[in-house]
């Protein structure tokens, strides 16, 4: 005999119940849905979801769903039943699989049941006394006594009697009997007041029920009510009701008669709703009345339902009953599965910041939701789907209708190193506008492409083509160096349009050309938070430039616009947007950059952990002058309730709490904290990270980091709750935010794992940093460049003297003896020869050595060797060396990685050419073994760098037309160099000639020099401070290493 708990009673053919299977495995199951329970609110209380993706298109009777309880203020797993409409809701009667109740609720309360929320079973299952039928008392005016006879349906007393007695038993058992597709018969006991009751037994005692004789093959189920009612718990100290419960099928209907039922209203029209609905009982009454019409309209403000049955005919020796549908309007009925098309325009557009996204515009601006309604022309949309651009980012989805009208826009997002996230929306402008508006009487382009480099400008100018705006365009690229005359010889195609180009690039051309420029509308500034910090006097000049065009006279009816995309917010953007884009729109997808935009003050505290609760009482402000709304955020459940529990933040202060643990006190909390608040009211809420999308704060004006943010989305998310008072810099004649917000900042010696990524945010802020906090960041850089003892000297510090951004670069930065000692001479005269150009200063070659000629004679050998043989391996192993040939040369290779060959017969292999120096894919058939004799000789290439030189324009590599040039002229050419510095297997020099000799003197010709050449292409500068910046970093870490030693 088992036990059943939250036993919940329709009748006695229609029980729910869980089955109690021991303390602790009920214990686990209990554990189980509550944690189901609480992931579901959690998900679905999230303010941040696309409610487009999570309402469900179409409503399919016996389907799961999760349906808002409004009773427990959750999210449920339920079953839907039945589907009717009244005159302005679509409603939905459905069943809740976890509880056992049922409910009518409007189908706006419903959400599709995402995968890992069915992966449990349902939690209760549905039960019906075995063995007995239903018994009803029947009074007629023929006969003299009332009589009880069988029935169909059970007795409303039947029913209230099972529920008293549930209600005054103290145990409830059942002996599971037959389980059926939909049902288990059971034996129920109660136990009231020590005596054990089997309930199928007393029923028939009270002459509720008669036993059934019949067969076990007729299931022992009974007909029940076509829509049973669920009887609350309040009706058992009540009195049978006088609330009809006549069956649909007992609708008397005049023959012949035509019925037309409209207009229903009210809330008294549900119950009519689900008599009129009930298809098959209407079915039966059609063909009884065969004659008979009905016409039921539903007329609501957004659209008309209109359900159409046709006559009925029938004929002696015919069949079913046919039937034609009229369906004229947008919804679909069928005799079995009732569809219910929900209206997605009825969701109404959400501000964009309960989605994380801060859009300020003085023109209202409609998002696009996707590509197909995109502002673009066909042949870019053609072009994106190619590419495979198909789903818009939200930034897309905010940016390209501002962008495509030819408003001033500056974006935000971290997708915005894509060239695709804003040029669609670009160029569909041009197209569409500019190119027919613009000046004649002037030529040059109409609208320049600003980059911060020479690669991405090579990557925007390549996607141009790519995507054909060549046609009528005529994109082009320029790239100018600091060569005299460069740029008064260049010159521009006179039919280009779009000319793509870096600001210094830029500013070189307008210096002798800027009269190409007189139409110039449109200026686009990709990645402009790197432009700015680059390039800001180049910028300066370039928008002063701009501003001088655009606002001349004879260009009023001209179009004007300025795009700045950036992945970060920069203090430059401030001024770009009051000084240089009236009426701009502003879209920003990244929460911590919006807060910088935003201005929100941050304050950083330095506390124990042990005093943190201090701290906070003393960053409050408990008497404010205006009114505050204060959001504590913490790391779990249980320190937001040892921070509630703190005796004067609760007398001082409106105070809430909510956490996953109190999902169904959402609506409570958020109704509270969305009062209007007076002067001196303080308002505070606390909270962990799990409840805040669910919240939906976007006007709070203090956030409480009291747990420390795991990672920047974390800390942008809890900044974005202040949205709302953050200032708007698209309103001009907005001085500050009316309400300005604070980030507190709680740092204790907990968070020593995260200090140096949130210090490299607040770098970026105007927050005073306390010294105890810089001082224990490099303490914690420093132990991490200690870490690093595995991996390779920084290239970059090691080509130019220092590393392009040190905070998140993988190398090592430090000077370790025991892998820097270098053999290599670090002074006098030597020759190279370099065979492998990497870049214009870094080669890859051989120091030529008067006494040595073991190289050589290794070569000569190794094509002896192989002129007769060329024998292929079975196996490469990795770390093995072996041979390749390369046209008529062969070279030993090390494998540094073999993949997984997956049962192919050709694959390819990353070797080292080790008298080489470069490393490449070669083709495991091109690999040939390597006889022992060929092994003893070490690897010869050295690398070789040329020092006191470094790409223009603050480049961090080198163009590679630089790199082109210089391996055409040097390559396998033995030069003279002195050497200057080395470090493990790395030779400075500086400098490094081409020497010749004339035939039969003793003088020598220095036909060039490698630094000269590379300054002439007007792509390099000098760097001076190269070999001084080098040598200090390792007497620093050598002093360094001898103090901790």
């Amino acid at each position: 005999m088992l036990k059943i708990s939250n036993l919940k009673i329709e009748s006695p053919s229609c029980l729910w119940g869980r089955v109690v299977r021991g303390p602790v495995g009920d214990a686990e199951t209990t554990d189980q849905y509550d944690k189901l329970l609480t992931r579901m609110n959690l998900f679905y209380h999230d303010v941040t979801q696309d409610l487009r993706k999570l309402k469900p298109a179409t409503l399919e009777e016996g389907q799961v769903y999760v349906v808002y309880w409004s009773v427990r203020k959750s999210w449920c797993r339920a079953v839907v039943e039945s589907i009717f409409m009244d005159s302005l809701y679509c409603h939905v009667r459905c069943l809740l699989v976890d509880h056992g109740e049922r409910l009518v609720i409007p189908s706006d309360q419903i959400r599709i049941a995402m995968e890992p929320f069915l992966q449990l079973p349902f939690w209760v299952r549905k039960f019906h006394l075995a063995g007995i039928k239903p018994k009803t008392l029947r009074v007629s005016v023929f006969e003299k006594a009332p009589a009880l006879i069988p029935s169909t349906q059970w007795d409303s007393s039947a029913t209230l009697y099972l529920h008293k007695l549930l209600q005054v038993s103290t145990q409830t058992e059942a002996v599971l009997l037959e389980s059926e597709s939909d049902s288990t018969s059971i034996e129920l006991y109660l136990t009231v007041r020590n005596v054990k009751i089997c309930v199928n037994d007393d029923l028939v005692a009270k002459k509720f029920a008669y036993y059934s004789r019949e067969s076990a093959d007729s299931n022992g189920l009974d007909e029940v009510d076509t829509h049973p009612v669920m009887l609350s718990y309040s009706i058992l100290t009540q009195t049978v009701g006088t609330t009809s419960k006549k069956p649909t099928a007992q609708t008397q209907l005049s023959p012949g008669k035509h019925t037309d039922v409209t207009y229903f209203s009210g809330q008294s029209c549900i119950s009519r709703l689900i008599v009129c609905l009930n298809l098959d009982t209407l079915l039966s009454a059609y063909q009884t009345h065969y004659h008979t019409r009905w016409k039921v309209h539903f007329v609501c403000p957004i659209y008309r339902l209109h359900f159409c049955f046709s006559s009925f005919s029938r004929s002696g020796e015919s069949g079913p009953a046919e039937k034609t549908w009229r369906s004229e309007e947008d919804w679909v009925c069928s005799r079995h599965n009732i569809y219910c098309l929900i209206c997605l325009s009825q969701v109404v557009a959400s501000d964009p910041r309960r989605s994380g996204i801060l859009v300020h515009s003085v023109l209202p601006v409609e998002p696009c939701t996707s590509l197909d309604d995109g502002p673009i022309t066909e042949a870019l949309r053609w072009v994106l789907r190619r590419k495979q651009y198909t789903t818009l980012s939200p930034a897309d989805c905010y940016s390209w209708p501002a962008v495509a009208r030819g408003c001033n826009a500056v974006i935000v997002a971290q997708n915005a190193d894509q060239p695709l996230s804003y040029i669609a929306p670009l160029l569909s402008h041009i197209l569409l506008n500019s190119i027919f508006t613009c000046l004649t009487s002037t030529s040059g382009p109409i609208a320049v492409l600003l980059c911060p480099g020479w690669e991405k400008a090579q990557a925007v100018y390549d996607l141009l083509e790519e995507i054909k705006a060549t046609k009528v365009l005529h994109p082009a690229i320029l790239l100018l160096g600091v060569g005299k005359d460069e740029a008064k010889d260049v010159r521009i195609p006179k039919n280009c349009l779009l000319l793509v180009t870096t600001p210094f690039s830029f500013v070189r051309l307008l210096s002798c050309h800027c009269f190409l420029f007189l139409r110039l509308y449109h200026l686009v500034l990709d990645e402009a938070d790197q432009l700015f910090s680059l390039a800001p006097d180049q910028m300066a000049t370039i928008l002063q430039h701009f501003q001088k065009v655009t606002t001349s006279e004879e260009k009023a009816s001209c179009p004007q616009q300025l795009v700045a995309v950036a992945k970060r917010w920069n203090s430059h953007m401030e001024g770009l947007l009051a000084n240089h884009m009236p009426c701009p729109c502003i879209v920003m997808t990244v929460p911590e950059e919006a807060a910088l935009y935003g201005n929100v003050q941050q304050i950083i505290l330095m506390t124990l952990e042990s005093s943190k609760v201090s701290v906070l009482l003393g960053a409050l402000d408990f008497n404010p002058v205006v009114g505050q709304k204060t959001l504590i955020v913490a790391n779990s459940a249980q320190e937001v309730e040892d921070v509630f529990k703190v005796k004067q933040l609760n007398k001082s202060a409106f105070c809430l709490k909510t956490h996953e643990g109190l999902t169904h006190e959402f609506d409570f909390v958020i109704q509270q904290w969305r009062k209007d608040i007076g002067p001196s009211t303080h308002v505070i809420l606390v909270t962990n990270n799990e409840c805040l999308k669910c919240l939906g704060i976007r006007d709070a004006t203090c956030v409480v980091h009291y747990g420390f943010p795991t990672s920047p989305k974390v800390f942008g998310e809890r900044l974005f709750c202040m949205a709302e008072n953050f200032r708007n810099l698209s309103e001009r004649d907005q001085a500050g935010s009316p309400h300005p917000s604070r980030s507190v900042l709680l740092i204790s010696e907990r968070n020593a794992g995260h200090v140096v990524g949130i210090l490299r945010y607040l770098g970026r802020t105007n927050a005073p940093l306390p010294p105890e906090l810089l001082s224990f960041a490099q303490g914690v850089h420093a132990a991490r460049e200690n870490q690093k003892t595995n991996k390779p000297f920084c290239s970059y510090l090691k080509s130019f003297g220092v590393c392009r951004d040190s905070s998140v670069c993988p190398d090592r930065h430090r000077y370790i003896s025991q892998l820097d000692q270098s053999g290599l001479p670090a002074s006098g005269v030597i020759e190279v020869v370099p065979i492998y150009i990497k870049t214009a200063s870094v080669f890859y070659g051989r120091i030529v050595q008067k006494e040595d000629g073991g190289f050589q004679s290794m070569a000569s050998e190794m094509t002896s060797y192989y002129a007769n043989k060329k024998p292929g391996v079975h196996e490469v192993l990795e770390g093995g060396l072996y041979a390749v040939q390369e046209d008529e040369v062969f070279h030993r290779v090390k494998i540094l990685s073999v993949p997984d060959r997956g049962g192919r017969l050709f694959f390819s292999v990353f070797a080292r050419f080790i008298d080489v120096g470069k490393e490449e894919e070669v083709k495991s058939h091109q690999i040939l073994q390597l006889p022992e004799q060929f092994h003893s000789l070490p690897g010869q290439a050295v690398e070789i760098i040329v020092c006191r030189v470094k790409p223009v324009d603050a480049e961090t590599d080198w163009h590679p037309k630089v790199t082109r040039a210089l391996s055409q002229k040097i390559r396998g050419l033995q030069h003279r160099a002195r050497a200057v510095f080395s470090l493990g297997n790395t030779v400075f020099v500086d400098p490094m000639v081409r020497v010749t000799k004339v035939p039969g003197m003793k003088t020598v010709i220095n036909e060039y020099n490698v630094q000269s050449e590379i300054l002439n292409t007007g792509m390099g500068v000098s760097n001076p401070e190269h070999l001084d910046l080098l040598k200090a970093l390792c007497q620093e870490s050598k002093e360094a290493g001898h103090v901790n030693g």
